[in-house]
């Protein structure tokens, strides 16, 4: 479970609940499978799907309603996230234990590496009120979830056209700038800054850009970077471990692996000089390799 408190409780209360599991060994975890975890795992997968079709429907209507006001709908896609991603991760049952939460409530660059499904319930439950994600232009056709993405306002990215346009808070295009690719993207993470900035918001990131097959960290995209040249907002990593173990890419099996999230101390960027953005993007990914557990950690 996700600790006992009940999952109408408020994100913060729920963190300190989870923070305050004392037994919590993710050690303890033996891989296991078999018929009963198949038809545990088929209930679960049914009863979250049913919830997210509910809670999508409820907000749906709200952000249809709120739909001359931009920033309100952010800010409901946040509620909606607490929400649903608590009950979620109650309903799959996975032991959590959640540590340095008191850096999970200021206005930052939020960065999470990523190896499951189970990631973005638990980014969805954990991040503050006023915090958009970046995600491709493809998530609109992710059912439920991908419709009310685009309509809480986040943000979303045509990866597959380096002149496309970023779909941000404000329906900010991108225009060619020549054939320069990477003159491009700098743009692209331009207006990215410039509509977080202007509106105060957090932003979720995960700087690896995909999702793990294997659940080892993988190369960090200089993204994350770029914006926090320009953005100056501090950078929180969140490290999460076992996810990978507790439900595999590509599968539909839920195992009872516990989980574990936690927040590192805020990142200053105040001082951070464009020509050192290398030397940045590889301090990130050691402060994740030196964070994560063995068998999550690069191969190379």
């Amino acid at each position: 479970m996700v600790s006992s408190s009940s999952p109408s409780q408020s994100p913060t209360r729920d963190r300190e609940a989870c923070s305050r599991n004392d037994d919590f060994d993710p050690n303890r975890y033996v891989e296991s499978s078999g018929l009963r975890i198949a038809l545990a795992s088929g209930l679960k997968i049914v009863a979250c799907f049913v919830v997210m079709a509910i809670t999508t429907a409820i907000w749906t209507g709200v952000m249809l309603l709120l739909l001359p006001w931009p920033y309100e709908r952010i800010k409901q896609g946040n509620l909606y996230g607490h929400i649903t991603g608590r009950i979620l991760l109650w309903i799959l049952g996975n032991p959590i234990k959640i540590t340095g939460a008191e850096h999970a409530n200021a206005k930052a660059i939020y960065i999470c590496n990523h190896a499951s499904p189970l990631d973005i319930f638990l980014v969805m439950w954990l991040t503050p009120l006023g915090t958009v994600g970046i995600a491709k232009k493809e998530i609109i056709w992710y059912p439920l979830f991908g419709q009310l993405y685009v309509l809480a306002n986040h943000l979303r990215i045509d990866r597959s056209n380096p002149n496309a346009a970023i779909r941000s808070i404000n329906e900010v295009r991108i225009n060619r700038f020549g054939d320069d690719s990477v003159t491009i993207r700098r743009n692209l993470f331009s207006q990215v800054a410039k509509s977080v900035t202007k509106k105060d918001l957090s932003l979720i990131i995960f700087p690896e850009g995909t999702r793990s097959a294997s659940g080892r960290l993988l190369p960090f995209k200089k993204g994350v970077v770029h914006i926090a040249l320009q953005t100056k907002r501090p950078i929180v990593p969140i490290v999460i471990t076992g996810t990978h173990r507790a439900w595999h890419k590509d599968s539909l099996k839920i195992r009872p692996a516990p989980l574990t999230v936690k927040f590192l101390p805020p990142i200053e960027t105040q001082e951070w000089l464009p020509e050192k953005a290398d030397s940045y993007l590889e301090m990130l990914r050691c402060l994740y390799v030196d964070n994560l557990p063995e068998c999550q950690r690069p191969l190379n």
